[in-house]
């Protein structure tokens, strides 16, 4: 299931962000990266364990966790924080598939990845993100801060920046629902459910609705 999620950050919101960004000191993103992805992964990225990423970081999961979409979605028990990467000309990261299990102390099993597009689309060529899933081969651009969610298990790629730059938030998350089926399943009833929400001929129906999606939620969730 892959969807984009449109304005997680306000105006001000990516403004603060991207001048944090123009100031900070970056490191080879190599560093963050585990022996196979190591030799495919070229980028840069902010210091995950600074004072600047954790406070970047906690405002753009907070921003996340309010918009209503990523929260049916990917239905998060536990948030990875996010990694702020910049790809400059030349830059990429080839095919790879993320790690299962993410995080030095607290573990976290990663089921969803997310994407936020720091950068305007007309500021940088190449850079899309390319995802292959059961649906097939799919490339995603999108505008400053909208964001996309797609299983960690597709195998995915970020094309070579051909020029300009390219700067993205990335996390992962552990969902409640492990599978991706069930998800996907969950999320469309949310879907139709919000679809004929204000109809009030159609009562019935949401009540049914609901008993079905709340009943799979607890027989799927996980704590």
């Amino acid at each position: 299931m892959l969807i984009t999620i449109p304005q997680v950050l306000n105006a001000q919101e990516l403004d603060h962000i991207r001048q944090s960004l123009a100031a900070a000191r970056f490191q080879d993103g190599r560093l963050t990266a585990g022996p196979d992805a190591r030799t495919v992964k070229q980028n840069l990225q902010l210091p995950p364990d600074g004072t600047q990423a954790r406070e970047l970081g906690e405002s753009v999961a907070k921003a996340l966790q309010r918009h209503p979409l990523f929260m049916t979605a990917a239905l998060p028990a536990r948030i990875h924080p996010p990694m702020f990467a910049r790809y400059e000309p030349g830059m990429t990261y080839g095919n790879h598939v993320d790690n299962a299990v993410m995080g030095n102390n607290a573990k976290l099993r990663s089921d969803v990845s997310v994407t936020i597009f720091l950068s305007s689309p007309e500021d940088y060529e190449g850079g899309e993100l390319a995802i292959d899933d059961v649906f097939g081969h799919r490339q995603v651009k999108l505008a400053a801060g909208d964001a996309v969610l797609y299983p960690s298990t597709s195998l995915h790629r970020v094309n070579p920046v051909t020029h300009g730059k390219r700067e993205v938030a990335v996390l992962w998350v552990q969902s409640l629902v492990r599978r991706e089926d069930q998800r996907r399943i969950l999320f469309e009833l949310e879907r139709l459910s919000t679809m004929i929400r204000n109809r009030p001929d159609h009562q019935q129906e949401i009540e049914s609705l609901q008993f079905c999606y709340h009943n799979l939620l607890r027989q799927w969730a996980e704590n």
